[in-house]
């Protein structure tokens, strides 16, 4: 039986989840930029949409791929039948 690990207990999920809220929040652009305006937006609100939606994608994956969300009885079940 393979134990798969919690995603909270590895330490690469969290480097990369720090580093995209660095980039969530524009405070590395210089003071009072603004400008060039894209479909009606400035520029750092369109950096702030797009690190969102990557924060939804790597947490999507997460849940996905890392999580492992059975109980033991059915974990003891699975054994079972196999």
């Amino acid at each position: 039986m393979t134990q798969k690990k919690e995603p909270i207990k590895n330490w690469k999920i969290w480097v990369i989840l720090i580093v995209l809220l660095i980039f969530s929040v524009p405070w590395y652009l210089p003071t009072g930029s603004y400008e060039p305006f894209i479909l009606g937006l400035p520029y750092w609100a369109w950096i702030i949409l797009g690190v969102s939606l990557i924060i939804s994608i790597v947490l999507t994956l997460i849940l996905k791929h890392c999580w492992y969300m059975t109980d033991e009885e059915e974990m003891q079940e699975e054994e079972e039948k196999q």
